[in-house]
């Protein structure tokens, strides 16, 4: 995977403004994660509920035999652009912990709800494993 970053541009904060992909390899495509745990319960904060979503992307990229290297595309959908900000630092040390310094393209909105009423963020997930 290549990283496309034009000479011109500052270093986005991140993420990457995008990807190349050359190699042969397999798609894995991650429907939305949420925040809740198995029981169907979710913590209050929103740096909490990204952690816990990151951390089913990771078991469900596993499930592939893929990582958090091979995320190639993040779409985040939040509720609560007050909320994203104060939580930064807990979602800062929830990317770190799970994620690493893998910084792969985002797309992040902010939206009125999500299905269920207590989820403050949902996470779609692409990822692309080289067969090389």
């Amino acid at each position: 995977m290549r990283i496309l970053q034009p000479a011109d541009w500052a270093k986005p904060r991140g993420f990457s403004h995008g990807v190349e992909l050359a190699d042969p390899g397999r798609w894995v495509v991650l429907a939305g994660q949420t925040g809740g745990d198995d029981k169907g319960e979710y913590p209050p904060d929103m740096a909490a509920q990204v952690g816990a979503a990151l951390r089913r992307i990771v078991k469900l990229l596993a499930e592939a035999g893929a990582g958090p290297e091979h995320i190639v595309r993040l779409t985040w959908y939040l509720t609560s652009r007050s909320e994203y900000e104060a939580a930064g630092p807990g979602i800062g040390a929830a990317w770190k912990e799970t994620l690493g310094r893998n910084f792969p393209p985002s797309t992040l909105l902010y939206i009125d709800g999500l299905v269920d009423v207590r989820a403050k963020a949902e996470i779609e997930v692409t990822a692309f494993v080289p067969t090389t």
